[in-house]
């Protein structure tokens, strides 16, 4: 399999599994399961986490490993910032955050620590094409994505997206579940919250356990019940590699367990998805789903309007 293969494979299956999840965010399991039984089909588009990807993957095509924070913030400033005459429709708390801190002249890091959202999901859910960027070298794949993360988030929320481009490098050599969990480890310290999250979840699949089970047992394990809001970085990567396991690389079964999980459904569907499509490439994403998915719209970030995944996936591998 090429890494072009991989690549499309990883960002379409980021997309798909963006797309199905989004009507369950901030659901939880129970009213996901009284609404559709199991989610299997994608109902609409996808959200921020499609785009954020996509923005992201244009700022690798076009400064690759000498990529800097500067650089990301350079681009925020003139490409999304002057393009923002309203609403960042379905934007998290850190991007429109680091927008407000960006418009008022900081500087990273300042930018992604003074709106006191740095722990969020943001640059987990945009972090797989900095994995898909470095096949098999999931330590540089994390340095490369800490710099985009530097400009929007801090702490935890870098951790969380250190360990999605881990794994997802570790994924595009075609590495086992395991060893992409592993690798997801690898690049975050063992002592910090997004590391004994994921060996929480993960020795809740190990468990041996049936899915009703499974899944209150990884709320149990992972989940920040007293917490308003469902973007927590350490949760939503845990239960996304927890999704990953659970479908045994698979990419509808680790897709469709993962949006069942509800809670920030949408990103968990995008990065169990991404790391599943690097594993099995543009064939392994279901065709009803693949059909489903087009050129974004811009309706978050209007500068990347029209751009499809595939297409990005190829610029990406042209890279390699």
């Amino acid at each position: 399999m090429t890494y072009r293969d991989r690549a499309r494979g990883c960002l379409l299956g980021l997309a798909a599994g963006d797309a199905l999840g989004a009507p369950a965010e901030n659901l939880t399991p129970a009213e996901i399961r009284r609404r559709w039984g199991r989610l299997t089909e994608i109902e609409g588009g996808g959200t921020d986490d499609t785009e954020y990807a996509i923005f992201a993957s244009s700022l690798l095509v076009r400064h690759g490993h000498a990529l800097t924070s500067g650089d990301v913030a350079h681009a925020y400033r003139t490409e999304i910032i002057p393009r923002v005459t309203g609403p960042m429709r379905g934007a998290g708390f850190s991007e429109l955050g680091t927008v407000e801190a960006l418009r008022r002249g900081l500087e990273p890091p300042l930018t992604g620590l003074v709106h006191q959202h740095g722990w969020s999901d943001g640059l987990a859910m945009r972090a797989a094409p900095y994995g898909v960027f470095c096949p098999g070298d999931p330590a540089e794949a994390a340095r490369l994505v800490e710099e985009d993360g530097r400009v929007s988030q801090s702490g935890e929320g870098v951790l969380g997206g250190r360990a999605v481009a881990g794994a997802v490098a570790a994924a595009m050599t075609g590495a086992a579940p395991h060893e992409v969990v592993a690798a997801a480890l690898a690049v975050i310290p063992a002592d910090s919250w997004t590391a004994r999250d994921i060996v929480r979840a993960r020795d809740v699949i190990t468990s041996g356990q049936d899915e009703p089970h499974i899944v209150e047992a990884l709320h149990q394990a992972v989940v920040v019940q007293h917490y308003p809001w469902t973007d927590v970085a350490p949760e939503a990567v845990a239960l996304a590699l927890a999704a990953y396991l659970a479908g045994g690389g698979d990419v509808e079964a680790t897709i469709t367990f993962g949006v069942s999980l509800g809670r920030d459904a949408d990103t968990i569907g995008a990065i169990a998805g991404a790391i599943a499509g690097a594993g099995q490439g543009r064939d392994g994403v279901p065709e009803r789903w693949a059909s489903k998915i087009g050129p974004v719209t811009g309706k978050c970030l209007p500068v990347v309007a029209g751009r499809h995944v595939l297409d990005v996936a190829d610029e990406l591998a042209e890279g390699l």
